[in-house]
């Protein structure tokens, strides 16, 4: 049953856009590598469980996720896929982990020491981090790398299924960095037997740009959703990339200001002439963050320009002309020929485009197509 909203701002998920980007990924790989969809901070806004089950539908063999949490969230969904934790757990959490049947990382003997203390029986299994260069979590030294795979070697309550770094810099052009952390982990590899192992280093960037250095397993994340992993890469992508994300919302109210009359908090707008005001229902509180004020959408066939400050609930757009209330209006995504892309917000905020969709809050309501046609509406606020 689709879940009901009653705003007139929303969020539509293209799962089809999902598809095309992981069949697309899949034939530049070679069957012969696996990929794991990443579907933490909700799909990267997106929708994780929805994303999740296409993914899989259409080739995915195992999901990533930040945290716990999140993983119990897409077991609780019915998701019954393999699923990494490639964050770091509290070793006290680790029969939660069994018990939902969970893969963890590892990624120092301390913590799978003080881990096994609390299992009382079964076994957790595990991904080895490594710490090529990356400077976050993960194992440095081939020592401390033989004695955690010595030390599940020797203990009936771990199972080590993979090992896997993070590299800080394969979506740049200059490869200097990226191969020196590439030929660390290479180096690292060989202090254990991990033939059998499922192997993981390339993100998304490293899959598109490095296709000969992929071991046998790739996470698929930001590309995923149709997101270039840097401005850098834009113009050497080996596939056409489709957008998934796009935010809307419609004018609620329509009026005629007149020549000096000032619009929303601290007036710092002014009408030079007489201008048409419209209010659209999205805010600060909906990720639709004060920075945006000035910035375009596309309402009536054109771009228009927001005007004053943005409020936490609501924002106002200079119209070219009287347009009616109900008008559709498009803050991210297309509308007829005319296209405002997550790369454009990004721009504006001087940040990346992984945020844009991350930072569009959960009160905003996700509708999720397939097949042009709306198969599931999401509404966080609902119980």
């Amino acid at each position: 049953m689709l879940s009901d909203f009653y705003r007139d701002t929303w969020v539509e998920v293209n799962l089809d856009a999902i598809t095309h980007n992981v069949l697309s990924m899949k034939k530049h790989i070679g069957e012969q590598v696996d990929i794991i969809a990443v579907v933490k901070a909700n799909g990267y806004g997106h929708g994780a469980v929805q994303v999740a089950k296409t993914a899989l539908d259409v080739g995915a063999s195992m999901l990533a996720v930040a945290f716990l949490d999140e993983a119990i969230a897409l077991r609780k969904a019915g998701i019954d896929a393999p699923i990494l934790v490639m964050g770091a757990t509290r070793p006290s959490d680790v029969e939660v982990a069994i018990q939902f049947n969970i893969t963890l990382t590892v990624f120092s003997i301390d913590w799978l020491m003080e881990a096994n203390q609390f299992i009382s029986s079964d076994k957790v299994h595990l991904h080895i981090k490594v710490d090529t260069g990356m400077g976050r979590l993960g194992v440095r030294e081939k020592d401390e790398l033989r004695r955690i795979f010595s030390y599940q070697e020797s203990s009936s309550h771990f199972e080590i299924d993979g090992i896997f770094t993070h590299f800080a810099t394969a979506d740049e052009n200059d490869s200097l960095y990226f191969v020196e952390q590439y030929e660390k982990f290479e180096e690292l590899l060989t202090t254990i037997p991990h033939q059998q192992l499922l192997v993981h280093c390339a993100n998304s960037a490293a899959a598109l740009k490095y296709q000969r250095k992929l071991y046998n397993a790739i996470r698929l994340g930001i590309s995923m959703y149709g997101l270039t992993p840097s401005i850098e890469m834009k113009q050497e992508l080996p596939f056409e990339l489709k957008e998934a994300f796009s935010l809307q919302t419609k004018l609620v109210h329509v009026k005629k200001i007149s020549k000096g009359e000032k619009v929303s908090y601290g007036a710092t707008y002014e009408a030079k002439e007489d201008e048409w005001i419209g209010t659209i229902p999205i805010g600060y509180a909906d990720g639709w963050i004060r920075r945006l004020k000035d910035f375009e959408v596309l309402v009536g066939n054109t771009r228009a320009p927001l005007v004053g400050r943005i409020c936490m609930d609501q924002c106002m757009v200079k119209l070219p002309n009287h347009i009616p209330v109900g008008t559709k209006v498009t803050l991210i995504g297309e509308q007829n020929g005319h296209v405002i892309s997550i790369d454009d917000v990004a721009k504006r905020l001087d940040t990346i485009n992984y945020e844009v969709p991350c930072m569009i809050t959960l009160r905003v309501p996700r509708i999720f197509l397939k097949n042009m046609r709306i198969i599931e509406r999401v509404n966080s606020i609902l119980p």
